[in-house]
């Protein structure tokens, strides 16, 4: 009898779309989205400037889980998230060419935080500039970092079925891959 899909995981570099394919996905089939940043840092303003502690981010995410039954988890759990490894019926691993990433990113920080805040003398500039050169080094990066190298050293431990979705594809044909393996798991 095959394993029903009914606990996703979609990890992938920042910028690559892991939570805009969570997203739909819990539209299209009815399941919960959970995002691995809201355990993972704790709420501020700005955001994204206090991480939580590594017992609190287990125990969170851990109880938020627990209370679904379908769920799909978007983001990066590398160095902290390998109790949650079991409980994977698929994961998906995300991968969009360097330019294309950084291009969304800029876009995505110019729209969280404004244009003006995000360029030189601005705001959130040194901010911004920290993070678009931590995420730059993803597909460089070695093992010690959120990087290419560390998310497909990390696939190998998995004992799910893992559909890896590389190069500039459309959201709509994501969603197809991902839907042919959700289906074919409800079929006998």
């Amino acid at each position: 009898m095959k394993q029903m899909i009914r606990r996703i995981h979609i990890l992938g570099a920042s910028g690559s779309g892991t939570t805009t394919l969570a997203q739909e996905i819990s539209k299209k089939f009815n399941f919960k989205h959970f995002d691995t940043d809201d355990f993972y840092w704790i709420k501020t303003n700005p955001p994204f400037t206090q991480k939580r502690e590594i017992e609190k981010r287990i125990s969170y995410l851990s109880d938020a889980l627990q209370s679904a039954d379908k769920w799909v988890l978007s983001g990066s759990l590398c160095s902290w998230g390998d109790d949650f490894v079991p409980f994977f019926d698929l994961v998906v691993y995300l991968w969009i060419p360097h330019e294309i990433r950084m291009s969304r990113l800029t876009a995505r920080e110019a729209q969280r935080y404004g244009a003006d805040s995000i360029k030189s003398g601005g705001l959130m500039y040194e901010s911004h500039r920290e993070f678009m050169e931590w995420a730059s080094n993803y597909d460089s990066g070695g093992i010690n970092m959120r990087s290419k190298q560390r998310h497909e050293s990390w696939l190998k431990t998995m004992q799910c079925k893992i559909l890896k979705i590389e190069g500039d594809i459309e959201l709509k044909e994501k969603i197809q891959q991902v839907e042919k393996i959700i289906l074919n798991s409800q079929s006998d």
